[in-house]
């Protein structure tokens, strides 16, 4: 089955041509034609499109808006010079999507249909930045391909789905889950389940007996408690705001600070809720930037104390979510990163760990330090009794499969 994977966003298009089938994902086989993303859709778009030979491209395109951005892709992909040997539309099996936010209803992926399109509208106040895009995408393929070609919803929310109620209910009037639902509900959850697959493909170990903390660090961050091959704890919560700092986002802040900022700084809570969003995190800390790549050289080459000070509370936080999630998990086999930082930068997977050497874990710099560019493997040393990995997160390529078994009927084994 030739799947194509996309992930919209406001200004941008990801996406991806995935050849899958059973057999395939049994073996692990499975593989993508071409990938890319589109950017600055709205006016003269600029195209990234990588083949599966390693090679890369740059192009532009006038794309006056999503659908356009979606009518390009699919011409392009069932063109001569996509490479993908795809020649119609009709070679497009099936389009799987990501959707950030599934509710307290959707536990799984769906094949979208009219019921599950109002579904994900009337979650649109619960993640107002993303659903909407996220229809755009489902509403632009239909245009593309037609009615039938069978469309997927791969939620970002329903891997964490099994948190029992004392981790997900906030310590506020319980009338407030009742009324509006709030909760945490926790997010990259189709990236913690890929790292969680992969990791256990790796390992050779059945589902129920992976007990793990995977991270994901990138310009977003997030932690997960994984017991048994399912989410029991997670450090986003409501919203993509809690927990661990990223790129722009504060992560945990006391609630009263904003009313407090607010006041001291004449702005409105949702000009409090920007900044916090916006221009907080790694970036709000150094004042320089939100790449962490920038911040090591900075720290570096002019032992800039901000850029430094960014970095170890960066550390310390994710160190301290560790901590906190191997007391839940009553002790772990490994803690596993990935993301762009959690894959590439090995200075932060060394300070990340070095607090960790009471839990048994010890880092073996060699291996740590050629864990980069798409590697995976361990970089804890053989006596450590808590394992340290690198496992690219692949968010498409589950996606794909999950299109696969939904249109097929066939149950997920994540």
């Amino acid at each position: 089955m030739n799947v194509l994977v996309l992930n919209a966003g406001s200004a941008t298009l990801k996406f991806q041509v995935v050849v899958t089938d059973e057999s395939a994902i049994a073996a692990d086989s499975d593989r993508a034609l071409v990938r890319g993303q589109i950017e600055r859709i709205g006016g003269e778009s600029v195209v990234t499109i990588r083949h599966n030979n390693g090679t890369s491209r740059t192009e532009t395109a006038p794309l006056r808006d999503l659908r356009a951005a979606v009518e390009w892709l699919v011409a392009f992909v069932t063109s001569e010079r996509s490479g993908t040997g795809i020649t119609s539309r009709a070679e497009l099996h099936a389009v799987g999507h990501r959707v950030v936010h599934g509710g307290e209803r959707f536990h799984e992926s769906v094949r979208i249909d009219a019921d599950v399109h109002r579904a994900i509208e009337s979650m649109i106040e619960l993640a107002p930045l993303h659903n909407p895009h996220n229809l755009r995408g489902i509403e632009a393929a239909r245009a593309a391909l037609g009615d039938g070609v069978p469309q997927v919803a791969v939620f970002d929310t329903a891997f964490h789905h099994s948190l029992p109620e004392h981790a997900y209910l906030y310590a506020i009037p319980y009338p407030l889950y009742r009324r509006h639902k709030v909760r945490r509900y926790g997010f990259h959850g189709t990236s913690h389940r890929s790292i969680a697959w992969r990791w256990r493909t790796l390992t050779n170990r059945a589902r129920q007996d992976v007990r793990i903390v995977t991270l994901h660090l990138g310009n977003g961050c997030s932690a997960c408690a994984i017991h048994g091959g399912r989410s029991i704890d997670t450090s986003m919560g409501f919203t993509p705001l809690e927990g661990l700092v990223m790129g722009t986002r504060s992560g945990d802040v006391d609630a009263a600070m904003l009313d407090y900022i607010a006041s001291k700084e004449g702005l409105t809570l949702p000009q409090v809720e920007t900044m916090l969003n916006q221009q907080s995190g790694l970036l709000g800390i150094s004042g320089l930037t939100n790449d962490m790549r920038d911040l090591l050289a900075e720290a570096h080459e002019h032992n800039d104390r901000r850029a430094r000070l960014a970095i170890d509370i960066f550390c310390y936080r994710v160190r301290k979510y560790v901590g906190a999630y191997l007391s839940v998990l009553g002790g772990a086999d490994a803690i596993v990163f990935a993301g762009g930082i959690g894959e590439n930068a090995p200075e932060i997977r060394t300070q990340i760990c070095e607090g960790l050497a009471w839990a048994g874990l010890a880092v073996d710099a060699s291996a740590n330090n050629a864990l980069i560019g798409g590697r995976e493997g361990k970089f804890s040393t053989e006596g450590s009794t808590l394992e340290a990995w690198v496992v690219p997160t692949d968010e498409e390529l589950l996606i794909a499969r999950d299109t696969f078994r939904v249109i097929a009927g066939i149950e997920s084994p994540i």
